[in-house]
């Protein structure tokens, strides 16, 4: 079947075409579901989607096509052609089609294929929101006045149904979240969204309100299933949408405090959540229709109704009338804010009792509802019954949380909220399985609601503290939630693989969120969490020593991880980049306190003499796994940054200065530290291969270790730092460290030099450290026989160790110690030099040496001195020509199994290695310490790096810009020298200028905005340099921006014009994003400046290719008010760009839509 292009229809138009037409798409429909040459079918409707006006074809296809998929496909291609002619139909074609679409879904609202009715509706919708901003008022009623009246049930069920769907599909199409994409800017959807919200939203929901309740008593008095079931669950449905909505309007949240400043103190935090709960804040405007008409009454009482009939039918639970009726329910608990009076909270705290006394008894009594559940009753009224407390715990204080049921029940809302999780970490216990059970979905929820509540303890006052039960359900909680992480732990210990319980597997980092709702349920009970915690790891530490040599310890071993990884939790935050201070509920609980009888103190102590007794060899063999190390090293490098020589200089000895008293540096600070480093170093030696311990020693211990100076000025006084060092230096056994730790370890060993006073001997630290290895690096580059032993396992392996030590080093951008670094590079150039030539064909070796250089030009050259500085510059050309020189990184694309071998793969790493030596160069020009310039040694940065460009550039192919890094990488640093040294450019030979220009036109079409964007900015550089050169009376570009003949006679464009008529192209013709105007705007302006006999032969030719009137003269006149509108000059500055992208803006929107269709 061959595509077809159809003709444009009149009301004259000879039937026998129409049914032609509506048989070819007829045809390809039936050849697409029965996979019979698809691409052919495709063609077809694509065909007819993009054909200009195809309205009154589809429209007869929608009406007469017996098959549903054509007229699926034909209100699809009605939908495409309008957004894209919607600028130019007249208001009577653009009214008729929506009236079209409404027509037909009131007219077939009893067609069986409900997705046909669904997709008119949303057509109707999206064209409806189109021309939101040009209907009238007048129009838009004329519309709903046809919607209101099937609303409202006057033409039957069927046509009622249909009504609140359309009304489903224009909600959903004003939302930003699920709004279709028209290719119009971002204000325009802002625009229609205020609108909506502001005169329509409430009115559909009174509509919907009104049509849902007057059939719910037929439902209610039915022996069956009635019809009136379906209009009720819509409406329902979009009754629970409307309340989903982002509400903006100025009292919706401006005012949202107003009517909470007594009854809810805090904003919850809900960056933790793992379940999402929306607040609802509509504003005063909605309190009549929501709060004040008993709206949320009826909802409560219908559905106790429906409850109450169908209670013998299990399956009626899960039915969409109940499901959209509960969800209802549970999103009027998010109501908050200023649809509620100024009464202290009283009006809320009555509409959640009235909800509470509907939803509690889905949850009561705990025990006899999961019972069912596990017995086979839908767990849903469960779920969303816990979804309903997590709602009130976001918008109500703790302590009104737990009163609220009082009012209803002889206990409070915190005790049911105990007695949930009670059941459900039993049925965890009960069932360790990886699939996600109603436990596992309950657990969740409910640990949502215990963090949203506990969380405002963090900064609330004394007013909104926990009361007395909740601190009693919190204790009780806590151990429950421990014995249960300990079962399941001890229960993973001798699991098969297959069948081992997600908990075995779960990391540290995969646990965290979970252990930090643990870690707030805990600290809201300190008084028995804390004693209960040293009780449970020391009866572990007991058990493990009893056992010695007769049981296996493996169940006491996995116990002992899970708790470490709770102590970490419960007595520390995560800095996240800052220092973290002590807990304020752990420094407030035990105010006044003795350090001797500080149980904090007590349990930390206990952890970290636990964590020495690693260091015994027979011990460690017989205790400390590498998995239980992990823990340890985790915990270590948690707990130290709070709690270990933080400065202190109060001397008081209680509450939070006990603590830091206790591990400062008049006590026990540094016995701890010399314990943890000896720790660090034991990682290394005795469990060699495990690199996920070892990660966590080089990453998050000892990196802690190095990043607070008070720190850093003991770890140099102590003999356990020196013979890490010394390790370090000597041992071949840290060797066998991967490359990456390899790099963090020299890395953290270079910063403990600053806490050396003296300058000289921190230089002299640094030279000790890194010497060995220089030496020996210097010592086998000059080997005559280099050749023959470079390639030796053990010789790779080694250079490689070697060189990604001293990169660590490199890394390394601190002034005191800037002249050792400096010396450490300055020694190996020549060898790296040697061994690039050398391993020229090992990938992982030229790689590492080249970013070596890199990471050493980075962190030196602002520090250098001029001739320091040519030394270097020089020393990164011979790297760039000898690399270039080996052909490296030239890649044959039919060699390479369409780029996906690993030997390719690294090739380019090596070029985006050399793209940042080039970047790293340039900022020497921005940041520049020397006392002279480098010029005075005849060196310039801006030419090195054209220079470099000139090297690299030709290894660079379209192929090879595919992979994102190096993508970025290259466009990065070609914007940024096209914008700083523009002038350089054309310098460069004809084959060089031209490659870069190739690919700035690649990258002009790249499907990543940042690239289009960078581009865009080069572009603009290149042009307005020479505009600005020319006005100047100098040559700008010279004969790059000019016409020339190529070897065949052919008169070719200059470059500017060349991108002058790309540019045009994309925003004209393609797809991008709108993001993208502002940008191309800047650059569009200079090219026009500079090649405006270009640009005015472009635009009449656009204009001759128009063939109706009307749109001729509209692009006559927006390509005019292009270059003239805003009083817009021939200048570059500031204020003339964003006149230029207003002009453009306005210009796009303008035409942008005829131009692609005519």
């Amino acid at each position: 079947m061959m595509a077809q292009s159809f003709p444009q229809t009149t009301e004259a138009a000879d039937m026998a075409q129409l049914q032609a037409t509506m048989q070819a798409v007829e045809l390809a429909c039936s050849s697409i579901q029965m996979h019979a040459n698809p691409a052919a079918a495709e063609a077809t409707l694509l065909s007819l989607s993009q054909s200009p006006h195809p309205y009154r074809t589809c429209q007869f296809i929608v009406e007469n096509s017996q098959l549903p998929l054509a007229r699926f496909q034909a209100a699809g291609a009605i939908r495409d052609a309008g957004i894209r002619e919607w600028g130019f139909l007249e208001t009577d074609d653009r009214r008729g089609l929506i009236s079209f679409c409404l027509c037909f879904i009131m007219k077939h609202a009893n067609l069986p294929e409900g997705y046909v009715i669904a997709k008119v509706a949303s057509v109707a919708a999206q064209l409806l929101k189109r021309g939101w901003l040009d209907f009238t008022a007048l129009e838009k009623e004329a519309f709903f006045l046809e919607v209101k009246q099937a609303v409202d049930g006057t033409h039957g069920l069927a046509v009622q149904y249909s009504g609140i769907s359309f009304l489903e599909s224009l909600v959903s199409e004003f939302s930003p979240s699920t709004s279709t994409a028209m290719g119009l800017p971002r204000e325009f959807h802002e625009q229609c969204l205020m609108s909506l919200e502001h005169d329509y939203l409430k009115v559909f929901y009174s509509w919907v309100q009104h049509a849902a309740f007057n059939v719910s008593n037929r439902i209610i008095e039915a022996d069956s299933e009635v019809p009136e079931v379906k209009v009720c669950s819509s409406a329902l449905r979009l009754m629970l949408q409307i309340l989903n909505w982002d509400f903006r309007g100025k009292n919706a949240v401006d005012s949202s405090k107003r009517g909470m400043d007594l009854f809810q103190s805090v904003m919850k935090q809900e960056n933790s959540r793992r379940t999402e709960c929306i607040l609802v804040q509509p504003g005063p405007a909605w309190r009549e229709l929501l709060i004040s008409s008993g709206h949320v009454g009826w909802l409560s009482n219908f559905y106790t109704a429906l409850r109450q009939k169908f209670s013998s039918e299990g399956f009626w639970i899960d039915c969409p009338l109940a499901v959209s009726a509960r969800k209802l329910l549970v999103q009027f608990f998010s109501l908050t804010g200023a649809i509620f009076p100024s009464d202290s909270g009283n009006t809320q705290k009555q509409h959640l009792l009235q909800l509470l006394a509907g939803i509690v008894q889905w949850m009561e009594p705990p025990d006899a509802v999961t019972q069912a559940i596990k017995l086979g009753k839908s767990d849903s009224e469960l779920l969303d019954g816990c979804r309903a407390l997590l709602s009130i715990a976001t918008v109500t204080t703790p302590l009104i949380f737990d009163e609220l049921l009082k009012s209803l029940r002889p206990y409070g809302t915190l005790t049911l909220l105990s007695a949930l999780m009670r059941e459900v970490y039993k049925d965890l216990a009960e069932n360790q399985t990886d699939d996600e059970t109603w436990s596992w979905v309950a657990r969740d929820i409910l640990l949502d609601t215990w963090t949203t509540l506990l969380q405002q303890l963090e900064v609330s006052g004394q007013s909104n503290m926990l009361p007395s039960e909740g601190i009693s359900a919190a204790a009780n909680l806590f151990e429950l939630i421990v014995e249960s992480e300990l079962k399941g732990a001890s229960a993973s210990a001798f699991s098969d693989d297959d069948d081992a319980p997600n908990y075995a597997q779960a990391s540290i980092a995969a646990m965290d969120e979970r252990l930090s709702s643990y870690a707030l349920i805990a600290r809201a009970a300190l008084g028995s969490t804390i004693p209960f915690l040293t009780k449970c790891f020391s009866e572990r530490i007991m058990m493990l020593h009893q056992g010695r040599g007769i049981r296996d310890p493996t169940e006491t071993l996995e116990e002992l991880y899970s708790l470490l990884l709770i102590f970490g939790h419960v007595l520390a935050d995560e800095g996240q980049g800052e220092t973290p201070l002590v807990p304020k509920e752990i420094d407030s609980h035990y105010t006044n306190m003795e350090v001797d009888k500080h149980p904090v103190v007590s349990l930390c102590s206990t952890i970290i003499a636990f964590a020495e007794q690693s260091l015994d060899p027979e011990l460690r063999a017989s205790f400390f796994s590498p998995r239980l190390m992990e823990a340890v090293v985790w915990f270590l490098a948690r707990w130290m940054s709070t709690y270990l020589l933080i400065p202190d200089g109060s001397g008081k000895k209680h509450s939070k200065n006990a603590l830091i008293s206790f591990y400062g540096e008049t006590n026990h600070g540094k016995v701890v530290l010399d314990i943890i480093i000896r720790i660090s170093s034991s990682t290394f030696v005795s469990y060699p291969g495990e690199k996920d311990l070892q990660a966590l020693t080089c990453y998050q211990l000892l990196h802690s270790l190095v990043k607070r100076r008070n720190i850093i000025n003991h770890l140099v006084t102590l003999d356990s730092w020196r013979d890490l060092v010394n390790a370090f230096c000597n041992e071949r056994a840290l060797l066998s460290l991967n490359a990456a730790h390899q790099r963090s370890l020299a890395q953290t060993l270079a910063l403990s030099a600053l806490g050396i006073k003296n300058s000289e001997a921190s230089n002299e630290f640094i030279r000790s450290l890194t010497n060995h290895m220089t030496a020996y690096l210097v010592e086998l580059s000059s080997k005559h026989d280099l050749k023959s032993i470079a390639l030796q396992p053990d010789i790779i392996l080694l250079v490689s160790c070697l060189f990604e030590r001293l990169r660590g080093v490199a890394r390394v951008s601190e002034p005191r110690i800037q002249k050792a670094i400096y010396e450490m590079g300055f020694s190996v150039m020549n060898p790296v030099l040697i061994f690039l030539q050398a391993y020229k064909d090992e990938f992982v070796v030229v790689y590492q040496l080249l970013k070596f250089a890199t990471d050493w030009v980075e962190s030196q050259i602002s520090y250098l001195e001029a001739n320091e500085t040519a030394t270097m510059v020089d020393f990164c050309m011979r790297l760039l020509q000898q690399y270039s020189s080996h052909n490296i990184g030239k890649i044959s694309v039919g060699l390479s199994n369409s780029l996906r071998n690993e030997a390719d793969v690294e090739k380019y790493k090596d070029l985006r290695a050399l793209l940042q030596l080039l970047s790293n160069l340039c900022s020497k020009d921005m940041v520049d310490f020397a006392s002279e310039p480098i010029e005075t040694y005849g060196t310039n940065i801006s030419q090195v790096v054209y220079t470099g460009l000139h090297i690299v550039t030709p290894l660079i192919t379209p192929d090879q810009l595919k992979f994102p890094k190096l993508c970025n990488s290259y466009f990065s640093l070609l914007s940024h020298m096209l914008e700083v040294y523009p002038e350089i450019i054309v310098q460069l030979n004809v084959d060089a200028f031209s490659h870069i220009l190739g690919t700035l036109d690649f990258g002009l079409h790249h499907q990543d905005i940042e690239v289009v964007d960078l581009c865009l900015r080069s572009i603009k550089a290149l042009a307005s340099h020479h505009y600005k050169d020319r006005v100047a009376g100098k040559v700008g570009l010279g004969s790059h921006a000019s016409s020339y003949k190529d070897p065949e006679g052919n008169i070719r464009e200059g470059i500017l014009s060349q991108f002058l008529r790309s540019l045009l192209k994309l925003l004209l013709f393609d797809d991008y994003s709108v993001d993208l105007v502002g940008p191309a705007a800047d650059a569009l302006l200079p090219l026009i400046l500079c090649e405006q006999s270009t640009y005015q032969s472009l635009a009449n030719e656009l204009i001759e290719r128009q063939r109706i009137p009307t749109f001729r003269s509209r692009l006559t006149n927006a390509i005019q008010a292009l270059t003239t509108s805003n009083n817009l000059s021939t200048t570059l500055d500031r204020l003339n760009h964003q006149k230029f992208r207003k002009n453009l803006h306005s210009f796009l929107i303008e035409v942008r839509g005829f131009l692609r269709t005519v």
